[in-house]
């Protein structure tokens, strides 16, 4: 059978692919949060795509969805062991986000001019 991926970094494409899954992943490094909480975290997001990506990490396997069964409706998401090994990898991303913070802004800033 031939591989499915061709480097490591397709396979963690392959579970992070879209825009909100490693912000969402990072907000839950910081421990449990409520949907309700991640919308506030994870700015700009809509109710419908976080709830697509909760539910798509979920399947995967990067994080746990806990139901409380309460009334009101008592739902928070956590990390698993392997959504923690991976949330470890973009702290470095992290890292290297706000030391370019500014470089990074005169990019995004210079392409929404030549758009």
């Amino acid at each position: 059978m031939a591989p499915i991926f061709h480097c490591g970094l397709e396979a963690v494409l392959a579970v992070l692919g879209g825009k909100w899954k490693p912000l969402i992943l990072y907000h839950l490094a910081g421990g449990a949060k409520r949907t309700g909480e991640l919308r506030r975290l994870v700015t700009n997001v809509s109710e419908k795509m976080l709830i697509q990506h909760l539910r798509e990490l979920a399947d995967d396997g990067i994080i746990r969805r806990i139901d409380f069964q309460t009334v009101p409706p008592h739902v928070e998401y956590e990390l698993t062991d392997l959504g923690r090994s991976l949330a470890e990898v973009l702290a470095p991303l992290c890292a290297w986000g706000t030391r370019h913070t500014d470089e990074v802004a005169q990019i995004v800033q210079k392409r929404q001019r030549a758009a």
